[in-house]
């Protein structure tokens, strides 16, 4: 491989480990700081990444679209005339929307039961959403998917260089999201969060309303795994119900935080690059070593090397004192 194949891949590699950054600090909201188990992260995904597509298809080819009722009626959408690079930036906040609004019932539903019921209410959701836009052809063109996505600034740059542009839209936004989560969990509304995970009857007992922050909780994580499957649907240019397979929308993004560090937005971030790079790394391995399956052994080795070695993960969950100082990680994470 030369040089500037070299290149080529690492930037590659960096745009889907910043999206799957994002993910991870959506579940770290749900599970680091608030311990809700959320493992029907691909519903989310999914929901975020069909309605940015959705939103900046705005012409869709005929031969594409045959099953596909909205076909030739998008244009005459007046907003369109704003151009797809305007709509992009719609569809992060459009995707973020339509999550959030998902979640919010399924979390009022749910959140006041015990945990195991919203796990199998996420997971629900996950399977109800793959389902939907794999039956219903007139919303997303079935089980044929949706392809030709539009790239965001496509008419400037040329095909090549697409990447190179791409790559610092995913890191700003990763940036963003993780300065939000950041300032939103150190907040006094963070600490309450930590105190529900660590024992919701003591919360209560506060005089905190456990449920409300738990939605609200559960509504922003939702959020912001909505950001990352628009990233994700512009990336990849390509969606189809398959494309949500629990094991690449869900399970990975598990693995990131465990790694990584859940309770620490640092931590997420950093699983998120450690995992996708054995993920990615691994293809390049002579023989069966380069197969899927062994992917996921490596992947397993190092769950269970963390979970041994660093039951906390990389990194760990920083404890602060009252007034904000750092101290030492958890007991047991070394």
């Amino acid at each position: 491989m030369d040089l500037l194949g070299i290149v080529d891949y690492l930037v590659g590699f960096a745009i889907m480990a910043g999206i799957y950054a994002v993910f991870a600090l959506g579940l770290n909201v749900h599970w680091g700081f608030t311990g809700l188990f959320n493992i029907g992260i691909a519903g989310f995904f999914a929901l975020g990444a069909y309605t940015a597509a959705l939103l900046t298809t705005s012409s869709p080819d005929a031969a594409q679209f045959e099953d596909f009722a909205f076909a030739g009626n998008w244009s005459n959408l007046p907003l369109l005339d704003w151009g797809v690079d305007a709509w992009y930036v719609m569809g992060l906040a459009a995707a973020a929307l339509c999550c959030g609004l998902v979640a919010l019932p399924v979390g009022y539903v749910t959140l006041r039961l015990r945990d195991d019921y919203l796990a199998i209410a996420t997971l629900g959701i996950a399977e109800t959403v793959r389902l939907v836009f794999l039956n219903e052809k007139w919303l997303a063109n079935g089980s044929k998917g949706l392809y030709r996505i539009p790239e965001f600034l496509g008419d400037v740059v040329s095909p090549g260089a697409y990447d190179y542009l791409y790559l610092p839209v995913v890191l700003v936004v990763l940036a963003v999201v993780f300065v939000a989560v950041q300032t939103a969990v150190r907040s006094p509304w963070g600490r309450v969060l930590r105190a529900i995970r660590e024992d919701e009857t003591a919360a209560a007992a506060s005089g905190k309303d456990v449920f409300r922050f738990k939605l609200q909780a559960f509504v922003l994580g939702a959020m912001i795994m909505g950001v990352g499957g628009a990233l994700f649907a512009h990336h990849v240019r390509f969606l189809a119900p398959i494309t949500f397979d629990p094991l690449l929308a869900t399970f990975v993004i598990w693995a990131m935080l465990m790694v990584g560090g859940s309770g620490n937005n640092w931590g997420a971030v950093l699983g998120a690059f450690v995992v996708w790079g054995i993920w990615s790394g691994t293809q390049f391995l002579p023989g069966p070593l380069g197969e899927p399956s062994f992917r996921l052994f490596m992947i397993g080795v190092l769950i269970v090397s963390v979970i041994v070695l660093r039951p906390g993960g990389m990194l760990g969950e920083e404890r602060r004192t009252a007034r904000g100082a750092p101290q030492a990680q958890a007991v047991g994470e070394g």
